[in-house]
């Protein structure tokens, strides 16, 4: 579960830093967050495409799709889950959107986890993810500007949420049926995404309308790390990790994504932003944590249905706090 544990940790560092160059991206090129996530995902199918063709892997529909509804479905989930982080963001405001998305994602996760999975919902795990919630509220700055329809919002976010879970429970609960190739997963699942995607970035304007050499050089890069590499860890890591524990890790993202703007983009780092991060550090720790002596017990007991079927193993942040969505995820 170690290895899993820093698989996951480190795709939600590399979807923070993501989202600091998604932001970048979308002052100068006059890009919208639905076409730069787009073309990340579009780049993200070449890179992994070359991947598999050195690996000597088959890329056509049978290898990608081997249970062809579930990675369909996972690959709908991925466009679902960031379409409607955007949608949120831009009716209930930045702030009340991030921090409904990011903060019903563990819950859902949790809920689902229980309810498919097996997987114990312990008291641990209820305060780890109340902490989270509280240290992601203060990092993002509270409630901030609200948006124009913030029901509407805090629905969209919602779904965005339930996209997200449907992702990681699928990915947990199937991990036999989609195979062990990692970059074969991710590649098919961003093939949906990528089509999903393509006619509501049509409609936004698919093209930078300035500084195209330098957008499309960032394009590559989020289609490289935050895309082909990080959801290629994260799969890798559910092999292992349980999705309650996953979906509290990939809270490391909007610490990552603070992290970098403050040491690219010289932002500002507040008192309330450090008490969050340590907060939400804090609860992640604890969950990374394996149980010990009964609770170990009870938690294999759990889990044992799933482990059985699988013996293989939200910009949040100083750029969601400045306006920016968090789309490197």
């Amino acid at each position: 579960m170690k290895s899993g544990v820093f698989f996951v940790a480190a795709a939600a560092v590399a979807w923070g830093m993501g989202g600091v160059v998604a932001s970048v991206l979308y002052r100068i090129s006059g890009m919208g967050p639905l076409a730069v996530s787009f073309w990340r995902a579009g780049f993200g199918v070449l890179v992994l495409v070359l991947v598999q063709l050195v690996r000597r892997r088959p890329v056509g529909p049978r290898a990608l799709f081997p249970r062809g509804w579930v990675m369909i479905v996972i690959g709908l989930g991925l466009a679902v889950y960031q379409s409607a982080y955007y949608l949120s963001i831009a009716q209930a405001g930045v702030a009340v959107g991030t921090v409904a998305t990011l903060g019903a994602c563990p819950i859902l996760v949790a809920i689902g986890a229980r309810l498919f999975l097996g997987e114990p919902l312990t008291g641990r795990a209820v305060l780890a993810v109340g902490v989270a919630i509280a240290g992601l509220v203060m990092i993002v700055g509270g409630p901030g500007e609200v948006g124009p329809h913030p029901v509407l919002g805090i629905f969209w976010a919602l779904v965005s949420a339930a996209g997200y879970a449907v992702v990681t429970l699928l990915t947990r609960r199937y991990a036999d049926r989609i195979g062990s190739d990692d970059v074969g997963k991710t590649l098919a699942s961003f093939v949906v995404a990528t089509l999903c995607l393509l006619p509501l970035a049509a409609a936004e304007g698919l093209l930078p309308a300035s500084n195209a050499t330098v957008a499309f050089g960032w394009l590559v890069f989020l289609g490289i790390v935050p895309t082909a590499m990080a959801y290629t860890l994260f799969f890798n890591g559910l092999k292992t990790v349980p999705a309650t524990t996953a979906a509290m890790l990939v809270l490391i993202e909007p610490v990552s994504a603070l992290a970098v703007a403050v040491a690219v983009l010289g932002e500002r780092l507040g008192l309330p932003a450090v008490a969050g991060t340590v907060m939400l550090l804090a609860a992640v720790a604890a969950m990374s944590v394996p149980v010990r002596r009964g609770s170990r017990a009870a938690v294999a007991a759990g889990a044992a249905g799933f482990d059985r079927a699988a013996p293989e193993p939200a910009v949040a942040g100083a750029s969601e706090a400045s306006g920016d969505p968090a789309s490197a995820r």
